[in-house]
C-alpha cells in the first residue's frame, strides 16, 4: 500500500475504554486539559480510495474486507473500528447499558455516499433525569422562554449544570415564562453569572433527556420533557 482514504472518526477514550467528547474537545485544545493531542485516536471504519483506486462504488463489506489488512492489529494512532454483526435492539441495550453514546448501524450492501441517508443510522442511548431549574433566558419571542438554567444537587447544595434550550412548543415555552416569572429573584440560587438571565427560586423541577456529560460538567444535547414541582429532593440528579 502506498497511499489511502480512510473514513473514521477521531477519539479519547476514558478509563474503561470508552469514547469521551468532553475529553476530545480538552485534547483539541479548545479547553485546559492533562490530555495531549496525542490522545487523540482515530478508529477507521471505511476505506474510500487505495493507490489511486476510488472504491466508493464497491459495496461496505468490499471496502472493509481492503481496510481490515492496512489498520487491523494495530495500536497506534489509528486502530480498526471493529464491526459487530448481531441482534440490533439486544446489542443497542448492551451499549447502553455500558455507557456508551449508543451505535451505528450501516447496511453491507450500499456504496458510499457522503452525507446521512438510510444507508446508515446512528443510533443513540438517551439518559433521563430530574434536574432544578434556577432560572432562565429569554427567548427572541416576545413573553417565552428561550433557555432553562438547570442545577444538579451535590450534598446539600445546588450546583449549575447548564441550560436547555429545546423540547417545548411555544405556547408551553410562554406557559413556562409566566409559570417562572412569578417565582423570580434577584441573586442566582447557584454560582452563576449570566448576563440577561433571570434567576428563579428553586421550587420546580424539570424532567430532562440529554446524551451524555460534558468533561466540565455540563449536560450534552439536553431535551425539555416536562415539569412538576420539587417536592421530594430524591428525585433531583445527584452529582457525585
Amino acid at each position: 500500500m502506498k497511499t489511502a482514504i480512510l473514513d473514521g472518526e477521531a477519539v479519547v477514550l476514558d478509563e474503561q475504554g470508552r469514547s469521551d467528547f468532553g475529553m476530545l474537545q480538552r485534547a483539541l485544545g479548545r479547553l485546559p486539559s492533562a490530555h495531549e493531542a496525542g490522545a487523540i485516536v482515530l478508529y477507521a471504519f471505511d476505506l474510500l480510495y487505495l493507490d489511486g483506486r476510488d472504491l466508493r462504488p464497491l459495496a461496505l463489506h468490499e471496502r472493509r474486507r481492503l481496510l481490515e489488512p492496512i489498520v487491523a492489529g494495530r495500536e497506534g494512532a489509528i486502530r480498526l473500528s471493529e464491526e459487530v454483526q448481531a441482534d440490533g435492539e439486544e446489542f443497542f441495550r448492551v451499549a447502553c447499558a455500558h455507557g456508551l453514546e449508543g451505535i451505528i448501524a450501516k447496511h453491507l450492501e450500499k456504496r458510499y455516499r457522503s452525507g446521512r441517508g438510510d444507508w446508515w443510522r446512528k443510533i443513540t442511548c438517551r439518559r433521563r433525569d430530574s434536574f432544578v431549574i434556577v432560572g432562565y433566558e429569554p427567548s427572541t419571542m416576545p413573553g417565552a422562554i428561550g433557555r432553562l438554567l438547570l442545577a444538579a444537587k451535590k450534598g446539600e447544595e445546588l450546583v449549575y449544570v447548564g441550560g436547555c434550550g429545546t423540547g417545548w412548543s411555544n405556547q408551553e415555552s410562554l406557559k413556562l415564562r409566566e409559570l417562572l416569572d412569578e417565582i423570580r429573584v434577584d441573586k442566582p440560587p447557584v454560582s452563576l453569572q449570566r448576563k440577561g438571565a433571570v434567576f428563579t427560586r428553586p421550587l420546580l423541577i424539570a424532567e430532562v433527556e440529554y446524551r451524555a456529560w460534558t468533561d466540565d460538567g455540563k449536560l450534552r444535547h439536553p431535551s425539555f420533557k416536562g415539569i412538576r414541582e420539587r417536592a421530594d429532593d430524591a428525585t433531583v440528579y445527584q452529582l457525585a
